[in-house]
């Protein structure tokens, strides 16, 4: 049976797409997870792949043709099949037509199919794909409960995938009839995550059918928009957790004996930095949700400043306590064990003089509303010297090796669930001052969960510096497919000698990470030397 699959909805804001490149044509035999085409959105170039098996039979779209999402983008079938009817618009079957949205930014897909006798105005929400490299997601919150009413655009829960936490909203109304995942819990990308429809709608059998197999995202018909006619029945109740409704009396959403706190992710990390309890915090949010405002708004009450502290655990008596990795943590594990088992790491150790970037650093900050700092002129100085020696800025392929004329520096921020890399484009042609501003805008992005795909995409090197922490020399692990990593520490004071007498002086340690199969010892010396005549005189850098 032919497969109608239409341009999907690959970011929250996307409302057309562009057909980079098709990887497959008429003719070709598909298997379910093959690519079929690159997708352009208004985020970012993303591969789109197939749920279907059998052969290609049409394209819709052309490379480098543009149509709005929904639109008839190609059709799967069995060889030699008749879609003449498809093509003419005759059959438009909603249980024949399918429609495939796999969404990369916070969104939802939701499928309905009458292969399952659902009821009319019933909608399935699966578990959405919300990054580029996300396989499953965690539920860190729900904003909506069991039996509340659900409009277009509402938020519907918070989802931590690998790379952050998302708010995700719903393209449906309706009533919230059942909740697959409770908070906490962890699933595959396409498993059932809750279900909308009319109030008093039984779903029991939907759920089942779902979870046995019998309605999976690889049947989806096109979400009917019509509300569905109310039902007297009263409604089935759902063995699920529903999310707590604010009180009459009060916004708190924790209570005395440990009850689930719900806050937004950005009110979670400022109460961290500020040491706020949030059990003491009123929420004024959706269903009580402590946003923003509230934790930047709150004083300690005298009750709560003056509450009893309880010891964790008597003196002497072994404790621990067990975290869930996070998606961000679980890819960070990932990406950086596959890069130290199959990339051949050597290091170089070099020690530069800084006396003279000490100076120019003070110099330049005297210019009126001017303020670099060191990373900043790291940045820069290695940019250049990655200018002049692409074989250090190149990345590895099994059967080639790109050598980037281009330098996007890739600069590591620490965040609680681990490590982001934010990039700054094309660093060699940007000022100072445009690096730093830069820099500061994407590590606050960075620590607020902010970071959009784009900006963690393409760097050609990266720079990992530790030296605000007093940390003097450490090795890094390269960040493929980069060829080389560069690990900068701290400026210290100590004896040096200058024409043959010891006197005091400012150095500073870095070691680079090379990879072996695209950078040989002599090449990664070779660009030291060049970074080292940029940052022992900085002033060559204005030229």
């Amino acid at each position: 049976m032919a497969q109608v699959i239409n341009m999907p909805r690959l970011s929250d804001t996307m409302e057309e797409g562009t057909v980079a490149t098709w990887l497959k044509k008429v003719g070709d035999t598909i298997a379910e997870g093959d690519i079929l085409a690159e997708i352009e959105t208004d985020k970012a170039t993303m591969e789109f792949e197939s749920f279907y098996d059998g052969t290609l039979l049409h394209i819709g779209i052309q490379e480098g043709e543009t149509a709005q999402v929904d639109k008839l983008l190609a059709i799967i079938g069995d060889e030699g099949e008749d879609i003449s009817a498809l093509l003419n618009g005759t059959a438009e079957a909603p249980v024949k037509e399918e429609t495939v949205e796999t969404l990369a930014e916070a969104t939802i897909e939701e499928t309905t199919t009458e292969a399952v006798a659902i009821p009319d105005g019933v909608v399935v929400v699966t578990m959405p794909r919300l990054s580029d490299t996300m396989e499953e997601g965690t539920v860190a919150t729900w904003l909506k409960g069991v039996g509340d009413t659900v409009e277009e655009g509402d938020i519907l829960a918070e989802i931590e995938t690998d790379k952050a936490t998302m708010e995700f909203e719903s393209f449906n109304e309706g009533t919230l009839l059942y909740i697959g995942l409770e908070e906490g819990a962890t699933a595959k990308v396409d498993a059932l995550l809750a279900v909308l429809g009319p109030k008093g709608t039984d779903v029991s059998g939907v759920v089942a059918n779902f979870k046995s197999g019998s309605t999976t995202p690889k049947a989806v018909a096109e979400t009917p928009k019509k509300e569905a006619p109310k039902k007297e029945e009263p409604k089935k109740e759902t063995p699920k957790v529903e999310a707590p409704k604010a009180s009459s009396s009060t916004n708190t959403t924790a209570t005395s004996n440990g009850g689930r706190i719900f806050a937004s992710p950005l009110a979670k990390k400022i109460a961290e930095e500020k040491g706020i309890n949030l059990a003491h915090v009123n929420g004024s949010g959706e269903n009580g949700r402590i946003v923003k405002a509230d934790v930047e708004n709150y004083t300690p009450s005298t009750a709560s400043a003056g509450a009893s502290v309880q010891p964790f655990v008597a003196t002497g008596e072994e404790s621990f306590e067990e975290v869930p990795n996070s998606q961000m943590r679980k890819a960070i594990a990932r990406a950086l064990s596959n890069s130290k088992f199959s990339a051949p790491h050597y290091y170089l150790n070099v020690e530069f003089n800084m006396e003279n970037a000490i100076a120019f650093r003070k110099q330049f900050n005297q210019l009126p509303d001017t303020k670099i700092s060191y990373n900043d002129m790291i940045v820069k100085a290695t940019a250049i010297a990655l200018k002049k020696h692409p074989q250090v800025n190149s990345q590895w392929f099994d059967d080639k090796m790109k050598l980037n004329h281009h330098v996007h520096i890739g600069v590591a921020v620490a965040v609680p669930d681990g490590l982001v890399v934010p990039v700054v484009n094309f660093a060699n042609e940007k000022s100072l001052p445009q690096i730093n501003a830069e820099v500061k805008e994407l590590a606050g992005k960075s620590r607020n969960k902010k970071l959009t795909m784009q900006e963690m995409e393409g760097s050609t090197f990266t720079i990992s510096n530790l030296g605000m922490f007093g940390i003097t020399d450490f090795t890094s692990i390269i960040n493929q497919p980069n060829s080389a990593i560069l690990s900068v520490g701290a400026i210290v004071e100590k004896p040096v000698v200058k024409d043959g007498h010891v006197v005091p002086g400012h150095t500073m340690k870095l070691t680079m990470a090379c990879d072996h199969r695209t950078v040989d010892g002599a090449t990664g010396a070779q660009f030291l030397q060049t970074l080292k005549m940029y940052i022992e005189n900085p002033v060559l850098m204005l030229a």
